[in-house]
């Protein structure tokens, strides 16, 4: 028998966190985080984590599993999500997924067969040693070669992803998009009942910019310098996410404060799309516009609704 899950998900800013929260006070749930930047422990303002008193009103994991320099991925996401959803099955609550990390909700809906192609780290320090020498878009070209069909679903700027399926061709001579294919013949061990949340561009870019302001006021600048202080790379993958590369180029004088908050800003919304646009593949995604409803409550009114036409609840 498979196992019942709640995700919900949506672009940045769109209130995830606040919905999950009423949720789960409202079905006996647990939140499990699905954003891949609040796994970190030291990076709480810029990765939007839920705050400490919205953490007492209901159990939550996912949220500062590892350190900065941890290169976590969505393999180890899976499974360790997987452990948590079994805990939380086993006290007789729901497991409720929020987050915006695409590949991290895909891992979970998707039978993707992480542990197919093994990191072959001769064959990863020769792709480090060509980004290097010739450049990301050398790469990218490389892999339209290869791997026409990944490269499509790959943003060029995204040279981790890259490399990654260059690497899965390299050691295993096909390519990353057959083994994709031939993993979804698989079946995946949940059923999922998937939400989205979303509202009007305008109002979502609104809040994006909102929010960015906040997070300066709250001392994203010093947790940014803390984390440099402490040692971690600029270089990290952690420190290359939102809210710590753009600070991390104001303190070494490549931006001004001015120009790395329109950045900042402009790049999150940008992300804003990208994520829309990933979420909408969903077949059975069940959309909610918030700006729709005056009333919050209506709208969790309609979804529990929802929910007890998916089997999910019994209420």
């Amino acid at each position: 028998m498979k196992k019942k899950i709640l995700i919900i998900t949506g672009p940045t800013a769109s209130g995830k966190t606040a919905v999950g929260i009423r949720l789960a006070q409202l079905l006996n749930g647990e939140i499990i985080s699905a954003d891949s930047m609040q796994v970190y422990k030291y990076m709480d303002i810029g990765t939007a984590k839920a705050s400490s008193q919205e953490r007492s009103l209901v159990k939550h994991h996912m949220i500062d599993e590892v350190s900065p320099e941890y290169p976590f991925t969505a393999a180890e996401f899976r499974e360790r999500c997987g452990k948590y959803i079994d805990e939380i099955i086993s006290r007789g609550k729901l497991p409720i997924v929020v987050g915006g990390t695409g590949l991290y909700i895909n891992s979970l809906i998707k039978p993707w067969d992480f542990s197919g192609t093994p990191p072959a780290e001769d064959v990863r320090a020769e792709l480090d040693e060509l980004c290097r020498e010739k450049g990301g878009e050398y790469l990218y070209n490389k892999l339209k070669e290869a791997d026409p069909e990944s490269a499509e679903k790959i943003h060029p700027n995204n040279i981790k992803r890259i490399m990654r399926a260059l690497e899965v061709f390299m050691v295993t001579g096909k390519a990353k998009s057959e083994s994709d294919r031939a993993s979804m013949e698989r079946e995946t061990e949940y059923e999922p009942v998937l939400i989205g949340l979303n509202l009007d561009r305008e109002l979502l870019y609104q809040r994006i910019n909102l929010r960015i302001d906040k997070m300066l006021e709250e001392g994203l600048l010093e947790e940014v310098k803390h984390l440099l202080e402490m040692g971690y790379s600029k270089n990290l993958t952690s420190m290359q996410g939102l809210g710590y590369k753009e600070i991390v180029r104001y303190l070494e004088g490549e931006y001004t404060l001015a120009y790395a908050v329109e950045i900042l800003k402009r790049d999150t919304r940008r992300f804003a799309k990208r994520q829309l646009t990933w979420f909408r593949r969903y077949e059975d995604i069940q959309w909610y516009f918030i700006d729709n409803y005056e009333d919050g409550e209506v709208m969790i009114k309609d979804t529990l609704i929802h929910l007890k036409e998916k089997g999910l609840v019994n209420k």
